[in-house]
């Protein structure tokens, strides 16, 4: 077969699958530029301290816990034996490789996939729409990983449950994207334990939302002293060494919005005045309170106490968005009890969850931001990559791919808005639930250890 015949060919099956599943196209381009193997490797070898390369690179490690975290492949071994006879070592040699790689190495990555594909959102137009103009929002937010097999000698015996870790995330809202992980090693430390590390993070004009977990003064005045904004909940341990009279100033959608004016201390002791916000709430929240305060050094002039309290609402949905699309992906893998090798699971989840946001920018500057946040599901598109990648891969040589992994965003950017257009957003429709149905006491066969579903259904018939 000649060579024009078979570009010919390869073009056509690559056409086929643009107007068929376009979304598992952007999504592998995406992925192309995001995670380039010699680009990966330079990553490694710059970010690595012990760890080094002998037979097996750090893009293959990337790309078989890839499979795994996108559930493509079950397990990390099940994704070694598809690849077994391409790769020069031992499934032992894998498993070392993963848990001993430097937490260092997972951070780098997740930024690195986010540097890779913030200009093609940008170049796209797909960005979301500014949370607060003039200021650049950063979302914090701390995820302990769930507890994991005891396959470990040391927790083999062990009642409770081993934890390999936790990680902080720095979220995007303009671009939707996963900017920074910041991973730990002890399961049991908290976050802020990790201030000096956020603290390195932050830039002039910025402004960090976060949790109550995050209120500490040394984060409050760390932020503030590096010229930064924050709105951050106001944490019961917080001592306010002053108070002034709190004042109502309207009603957000949820709850009446009240202000005051409040000192707390810096960790040296000197007074930070700051602004107290106050949402009472219309309806209790899942922990029963009944009102969120939150703490703001953002000019009273620029943005008001209703716009703070916003701001804040919209950070619970935007860490919805963000959790329900991770949780599509198994960054959590309970098989990986060390833990480097469960810190790089959720790191590469994080990287997989920036490519996939990417391909919904692209619909976003295709389709309208309103229409794809409020119809379009998450959950299908990564099905849809799920289901069509395999076959995929079979049916286009990798050559195919390898122009994506240096083309210049802008290039790239001009493809994905026409792969969208290929799009038919109603096959990856949303649909919200509705509200859940109290769960009623269980108080029937309580002298029983289970009963027949079968028999059950079968009695209510009869009725």
């Amino acid at each position: 077969m000649s060579g024009m015949h078979r570009t010919m060919i390869l073009s056509e099956v690559f056409e086929r699958f643009v107007q068929q599943s376009a979304v598992s196209v952007m999504t592998r381009a995406a992925m192309e530029h995001a995670l380039a193997p010699e680009a990966l490797d330079a990553l490694f070898a710059e970010h690595a301290d012990s760890q080094y390369t002998r037979d097996l690179l750090f893009s293959s490690v990337v790309d078989l816990m890839g499979v795994v975290v996108c559930q493509i492949q079950p397990t990390v071994h099940a994704a070694y034996q598809g690849v077994a006879a391409t790769l020069p070592v031992s499934i032992t040699s894998v498993y070392n490789k993963l848990n001993g790689l430097e937490p260092t190495v997972t951070r780098a990555l997740v930024s690195h996939t986010a540097d890779r594909l913030g200009p093609v959102i940008v170049a796209m137009g797909g960005q979301m729409p500014a949370l607060v103009a003039g200021y650049r929002v950063r979302i914090l937010d701390g995820n302990h990983l769930a507890a994991t097999q005891r396959r470990l000698g040391v927790v083999r015996g062990s009642v409770a449950g081993p934890l390999p870790g936790h990680a902080l995330v720095v979220l995007d809202p303009a671009m939707m994207l996963a900017t920074n992980m910041i991973p730990c090693e002890d399961g049991h430390a908290q976050e802020r334990s990790l201030s000096s590390e956020i603290l390195a993070l932050v830039e002039p004009d910025d402004l960090w939302i976060a949790d109550r977990n995050f209120c500490t003064s040394l984060l409050l005045w760390g932020i503030a002293d590096r010229d930064g904004f924050f709105a951050i909940r106001h944490h019961a341990n917080m001592t306010l060494t002053s108070a002034g009279k709190l004042t109502r100033y309207g009603r957000t959608e949820t709850g009446e919005v009240y202000e005051q004016a409040v000192t707390v201390n810096t960790p040296d002791g000197k007074p930070m005045k700051l602004r107290r916000v106050v949402l009472r709430l219309d309806k209790r929240t899942r922990d029963g309170d009944n009102e969120i305060a939150i703490l703001t050094n953002l000019p009273k002039g620029a943005v008001s106490a209703v716009a703070v309290a916003e701001l804040y609402r919209k950070r619970w949905t935007l860490e919805t968005m963000f959790q329900s699309l991770t949780l599509m992906l198994a960054g959590e893998l309970n098989t990986l009890g060390y833990p480097r090798a469960a810190l790089l699971g959720f790191g590469i989840a994080l990287a997989s969850y920036n490519i996939l946001s990417t391909v919904q920018a692209a619909l976003r500057a295709q389709f309208g931001v309103e229409k794809v946040q409020n119809e379009v599901s998450g959950y299908y598109i990564a099905n849809e990559v799920r289901v069509t990648v395999m076959g995929m891969s079979i049916a286009i040589e990798p050559s195919a791919w390898e122009p994506f992994q240096t083309m210049p965003p802008a290039t790239l950017a001009q493809q994905m808005r026409g792969w969208a257009a290929h799009v038919q957003l109603r096959r990856f429709k949303r649909h919200p639930r509705g509200p859940k149905k109290p769960v009623p006491k269980r108080t029937r066969y309580a002298n029983k250890t289970h009963v027949s579903t079968a028999r059950l259904l079968a009695e209510s018939r009869k009725k």
